[in-house]
């Protein structure tokens, strides 16, 4: 009889102690379920704010790009017609045929490249061997050196434009600014700034190099020198190739900046047949004075498409490059 009995109150206990746990792990199923609720809904409230942060900065930048070149394709209609935004109703290419004329674009544009490319590989060599040096070479005034470098990236250049003006105005007795008996259309001075490591941006790509070589083992250098190769055989045929990624960004870099440079070219006064830049300021007023155009809403029209036609360029180095860029960057050592 006890024996009965103690059975049933075991069965009990072992009825209530199962009891026990399924309320526990309802209670823990219900909290984790309203974690996860909880998790959930603050990933939804921060997908939403990076989504309208992202499209209100892409508005911010792109709106007024966009608007150029769907403005760029407006007939006279179109642009006065109050129901027309930027999808226009009687497209038409005249706006382009007509820039391209006027601003001599494909003669203007073979020696522009030629001009940036000629600049972009000054600036590559000196660059890199200066950012090699800096990084691989022990000497004396080294930081001081470092610390010039650093100054050339922080520094405004507005801050030396008259002191470069009136360097290169009497450089060694001969006045190598533009104008009608300018050497090489006035790009005298930016060469001369790109051979000495000082020309546009010239700090920034030799922080990069700087950065990147450091990080290089030196093992590679020590093998070379037991090989018996010499400084400037290592830093040509074994530390260059392997700087590959800084060497893709400084050349976008420079290709970029030196394509859209305004304000060295202002001021060394070069040809307007060199920069394309220069060209576009010029436009309206060429495009209202030849062709009779004196609609000031109809010539910032042809305005718009010579912007387009100036963009495109660099968009098409964008779209080829992007992935050799992105890898640069984050291998050269701008970031991280």
């Amino acid at each position: 009889m006890h024996d009965v009995q103690d059975v049933k109150e075991m069965q009990a206990k072992q009825a209530g102690f199962a009891e026990k746990m399924k309320a526990k792990y309802n209670d823990k199923r219900f909290v984790n379920e309203r974690h996860r609720a909880i998790r959930q809904g603050k990933d939804l409230l921060i997908m939403l704010f990076r989504t309208a942060l992202v499209l209100g900065l892409s508005y911010v930048i792109l709106g007024p790009l966009i608007g150029i070149v769907a403005n760029s394709f407006f007939s006279n209609s179109d642009k006065y017609s109050p129901i027309v935004y930027l999808i226009p109703q009687n497209p038409t290419l005249e706006r382009y045929a007509l820039a391209i004329i006027r601003m001599n674009y494909w003669e203007v544009m073979r020696n522009m490249l030629i001009y940036v490319a000629g600049l972009t590989i000054i600036q590559l060599l000196v660059c890199s061997m200066v950012g090699y040096g800096f990084a691989r070479h022990s000497f004396p005034g080294k930081k001081i050196l470092f610390a010039c470098v650093i100054i050339m990236i922080v520094i405004p250049s507005h801050t030396v434009m008259l002191p470069l003006y009136t360097f290169f105005m009497d450089f060694f007795g001969i006045n190598l600014l533009g104008g009608s008996n300018a050497i090489l259309g006035g790009t005298v001075p930016i060469i001369v700034m790109s051979f000495l490591g000082t020309g546009l941006r010239a700090g920034l790509y030799i922080y990069i190099f700087n950065q990147f070589f450091r990080g290089l083992p030196k093992e590679i250098e020590e093998a070379a020198a037991i090989d018996g190769a010499g400084s400037l055989y290592t830093y040509l045929f074994i530390m260059m190739p392997n700087a590959m990624p800084s060497i893709v960004t400084v050349t976008i870099f420079s290709i970029v900046w030196q394509y859209n440079d305004t304000f060295f070219s202002n001021l060394f006064m070069v040809s307007p047949d060199i920069v394309i830049s220069k060209q576009i300021t010029s436009l309206q007023a060429n495009i209202s004075n030849l062709d009779r155009i004196y609609d000031p809403a109809i010539s910032t029209l042809y305005l718009y498409a010579g912007i387009v036609l100036v963009i495109i360029p660099v968009i098409i180095l964008y779209v080829l490059l992007q992935k050799q860029f992105i890898e640069g960057v984050e291998r050269s050592g701008i970031v991280g």
